[in-house]
């Protein structure tokens, strides 16, 4: 009986913690179908009688949501995509070079980077976007958010290039390949499930950026998600069976990522740590 106690505690505890992480998720699909506040009030934990998937097609059109998720969409993905592609070269420049006393600078670098909080730049990231001549616009938003995800991205990509044997390059050389061969045919491939685990990050901290996004885009049909939702608030005076609809189009693109993407994400997170 003990035996079966042991076995069965660590699945009750883990399914405790499952349910107590999606309660709050559950409430706000149920509350997303529900009519209006009162309904909510009633049977707040509930599932509804009647679902209203008007909620929806309320905040989707009337209240611009889809003009918010577009936006950030294409500025999480554009933004995300382009620092990879810079922070997998220069991972690969500081983890192949021959010159280990720059690498080892470039590396430090990199480090400081990741030392100073995003928020302590916000005034000279806004004299510099100011000085650019793009505040306002989407260039505002995608130049920071580029800058701000070097430092993570190189880190990790570079640890994971650390742990690929040197006799696929030297192998590749034999065949005639260049550096930017063996970059473009043998690492970026190689590379792909931490690629994968560095741009889910990045579109995570670009898709849910509230406060460059709040004070650079005044014109509202470039804002992104966040900045539309509490103006979505405001306008429709705290309903909360629409509020809840607004908040489900922000989280369903980061599940569908996770749900496509996941044994990418694992593989990414475990295989840097294998060396060879």
């Amino acid at each position: 009986m003990s035996r079966l106690i042991k076995k069965l505690l660590p699945h009750i505890v883990l399914m405790a913690y499952l349910l107590v992480i999606l309660f709050p998720f559950l409430f706000v699909i149920f509350s997303s179908v529900k009519k209006d506040n009162n309904s909510i009030a009633l049977n707040p934990f509930g599932i509804p009688k009647t679902f209203e998937f008007g909620n929806y097609v309320e905040a989707w059109v009337n209240a611009k949501i889809s003009t918010y998720f577009f936006n950030s969409m294409y500025i999480s993905i554009l933004s995300a995509v382009v620092s990879i592609l810079i922070a997998s070269m220069f991972a690969f420049a500081i983890t192949r070079m021959r010159h280990h006393k720059i690498s080892a600078i470039l590396g430090a670098v990199i480090l400081v980077g990741m030392l100073i909080p995003n928020n302590a730049l916000m005034l000279p990231i806004y004299l510099l976007v100011k000085k650019l001549g793009i505040l306002n616009t989407h260039k505002a938003l995608i130049i920071p958010y580029i800058a701000n995800a070097l430092p993570f991205s190189v880190i990790i990509l570079s640890a994971f290039m650390k742990s690929l044997p040197s006799e696929i390059e030297e192998a590749a050389v034999m065949d005639g390949l260049n550096a930017q061969g063996i970059f473009a045919r043998i690492i970026i491939p190689l590379t792909v499930p931490a690629m994968v685990t560095v741009f889910i990050v990045n579109f995570l901290g670009n898709w849910n950026e509230f406060l460059l996004a709040n004070y650079f885009l005044s014109d509202d049909a470039k804002r992104t998600l966040p900045v539309g939702m509490v103006q979505f608030r405001d306008q429709y005076q705290m309903n909360y069976a629409q509020m809840s609809a607004g908040i489900v189009y922000s989280v369903v693109p980061v599940i569908v990522l996770y749900a496509i993407l996941q044994e990418k994400i694992i593989e990414g997170v475990t295989a840097g740590s294998v060396k060879g």
